[in-house]
C-alpha cells in the first residue's frame, strides 16, 4: 500500500492529501495515479474483493500538491460534482510568487484560451473564441526581501485550465519553480498548494473545512520565517 496520508474518512467521502508530481487520474505516461492509489487502500484496508467504486471529483495538476477529495458512493460524487457546478465547492492555495505584491489584497479577472496543442493556456481578449473568464482572489501573507518572494494565498473562484498559474504569471508575479510559466526556481518544485478544501457533506449537508500544508522545506521554509 501507498504512503497515503488521509486527512479524513467516512462511508461516503475521503480525503486526503496529493504529493506532487503524482497525477490524479491515469493518464498517458501510464504513471501510478490519486485514483489508484486510494482505490487499492481501501481495497486492502476493507479487503474487499473485485473493483472499489471510487468517483473523482476534481483534479490537481500533475506538479501540484494539496488536498483532494474522491466519492466512495455515486450518490457522493453525483452531489460533491453538484457543489462543484454551483461554486459551494470552495478550494484556497498556497503560493510563492516572484517579486512583492502590491497591492497586498486584490484580485484578478482575464480571459483564458486553452491551447490544446501545446497544453498552454493565455490571458486574451474577451472576444476571441472559445475565451473563458477566470476569477480569482489573492492576498500576500509573507514577503521574503532577501530572496524578493511572496507568499500568497488564493481563492479561486473559477476553475480554468492552469488558471493560477497562468493569471499569476500575467500579473508579473509568475509562481517559483514554475516550468511552463514561470520565471524563476528552473528545475525546481512548483511552489502551488491547494491547502484548503470547504464541501457541503454530501449526506448530512454539514459545512466541513480541510487544511493541510506543504511541509515547510525548500521553498515552503516561508510558512515558518
Amino acid at each position: 500500500m501507498q504512503n497515503l496520508k488521509v486527512l479524513f474518512e467516512d462511508n461516503h467521502i475521503i480525503v486526503v492529501e496529493k504529493k506532487p508530481n503524482i497525477p490524479s487520474q491515469g493518464d498517458k505516461t501510464e504513471d501510478l495515479d490519486m485514483l489508484t492509489i486510494v482505490k487499492q487502500y481501501i481495497k486492502e484496508k476493507y479487503n474487499k474483493p473485485g473493483n472499489v467504486y471510487l468517483g473523482l471529483v476534481h483534479r490537481l495538476d500533475r506538479p501540484v500538491g494539496g488536498i483532494m477529495i474522491f466519492a466512495k458512493t455515486s450518490k457522493a460524487a453525483s452531489r460533491l460534482s453538484n457543489q462543484v457546478r454551483e461554486k459551494t465547492f470552495k478550494k484556497k492555495y498556497l503560493v510563492v510568487v516572484d517579486g512583492k505584491v502590491s497591492p497586498e489584497q486584490g484580485s484578478l479577472e482575464d480571459y483564458l484560451y486553452k491551447d490544446e496543442r501545446h497544453n498552454m493556456s493565455k490571458v486574451v481578449n474577451q472576444d476571441k473564441k472559445n475565451a473563458k473568464l477566470a476569477k480569482l482572489d489573492y492576498k500576500l501573507l509573507k514577503y521574503n526581501e532577501v530572496k524578493n518572494l511572496s507568499l500568497l494565498e488564493i481563492n479561486l473562484h473559477t476553475g480554468r485550465h492552469h488558471q493560477i498559474r497562468v493569471q499569476l504569471s500575467h500579473f508579473g508575479h509568475s509562481i517559483f519553480g514554475d516550468q511552463k510559466y514561470g520565471t524563476r526556481g528552473k528545475g525546481k518544485q512548483i511552489a502551488l498548494w491547494a491547502y484548503q478544501l470547504t464541501i457541503n457533506h454530501p449526506i448530512t449537508k454539514e459545512e466541513m473545512v480541510f487544511e493541510d500544508l506543504p511541509e515547510p522545506i525548500g521553498t515552503w521554509c516561508i510558512l515558518k520565517e
